[in-house]
């Protein structure tokens, strides 16, 4: 069921209100048949605004909200009195929230905190009143400014998990196993390639009541960061992840190549991922002795941390916990 509610892509299309009209109004009482203009201005159309909320996780609740329409602004009136403004739309979002154009595919803009609020599709301005045209030459105008129409435009919302560290590997490499040992997350485990279809979140409880959050992200696959697979998909959430642990199971037949194909996937789809801190841990390290993992390290060719862990077995957990914390908070 939880796989089933979490939505990281939508789809919508949002329509902005069109701005009221100006009133081309002109004075009048019982003492004064032929005042002089005074219409009011047209109301701005209504926005469509995204809002950050810490509370949300998907994007499922703006899935099925295919079409967001704003309010439209109302006309000008009388003794300059401008018309009601269109009643905006807010969509709330969790953090981490990226807005793109789906025709060009740019990215618009990136919610990354909580209340933060964007205007995603801006309403039509609202016309001038004749107030507004008076002028020595033109005592009294008798027209006034329409109101600028409102915009229609799809738009892709995507989520990009943030978490304090995230697991990197390839399928069925025991990324899940390792963070339903670390935390009380309850990952989909099983022994076959993409158990994991989402990502998984779990808190990591550390020494003195601190703690930390880890990511699963789903499997990658060598060229995910052409399409392959769900590559794209997957590869997004790793972009809001301070730490990077990298899973290499000990079985694998070379974990000097299977890490540098996991690193240039990450490279290839965005070279500032290779900026953050990254942690190697071999799994599987229960089927291992002392002679056998000595036999590995001196095949261990890479300019990164590693160590050797069991998920099973609770080997090496507390280890990669004080590494991970101590990477998370360098100065402390």
């Amino acid at each position: 069921m939880a796989e089933q509610n979490f939505v990281d892509y939508v789809k919508i299309c949002c329509r902005s209100g069109k701005g009221g009209a100006g009133s081309a109004h002109f004075f009048r009482d019982n003492l004064n048949a032929k005042g002089g203009p005074d219409g009011g201005d047209g109301g701005r159309g209504g926005h469509v605004i995204l809002k950050g909320n810490a509370q949300m996780w998907t994007l499922l609740p703006v899935k099925y909200r295919k079409h967001v329409i704003a309010g439209h602004g109302q006309p000008g009136g009388g003794s300059r009195s401008s018309g009601a403004m269109g009643e905006d739309i807010i969509v709330e979002v969790p953090i981490g929230t990226v807005a793109k154009d789906a025709e060009t595919g740019e990215i618009e803009f990136e919610i990354t905190e909580d209340g933060e609020t964007r205007i995603l599709v801006p309403g039509g301005k609202g016309g001038l009143g004749n107030v507004h045209f008076k002028s020595s030459t033109n005592q009294s105008p008798r027209y006034a400014q329409p109101g600028l129409p409102g915009k229609e435009e799809w738009k892709i919302l995507e989520l990009k998990i943030i978490a304090d560290v995230g697991l990197v590997g390839f399928p069925n490499a025991g990324k899940s196993t390792l963070l339903s040992v670390l935390t009380a997350a309850k990952p989909k485990i099983a022994d076959y390639a993409f158990t994991t279809l989402t990502p998984n979140l779990g808190i990591v409880f550390y020494r003195d009541k601190r703690s930390f959050v880890m990511a699963d992200i789903p499997g990658i696959i060598e060229r995910a960061h052409e399409g392959k697979g769900l590559g794209l998909r997957f590869l997004r959430h790793i972009e809001r992840n301070a730490v990077l642990l990298f899973l290499v199971p000990a079985d694998a037949d070379e974990i000097n190549k299977e890490y540098e194909i996991l690193l240039n996937e990450l490279k290839q789809y965005n070279p500032e991922l290779l900026d953050k801190p990254r942690l190697l841990a071999i799994s599987k390290a229960d089927m291992l002795d002392d002679e056998m993992k000595e036999m590995i390290e001196e095949t261990i060719t890479l300019d990164i941390p590693y160590l050797f862990i069991s998920s099973v077995a609770q080997q090496g957990i507390q280890p990669l916990k004080d590494k991970l914390w101590q990477m998370l908070n360098p100065g402390n």
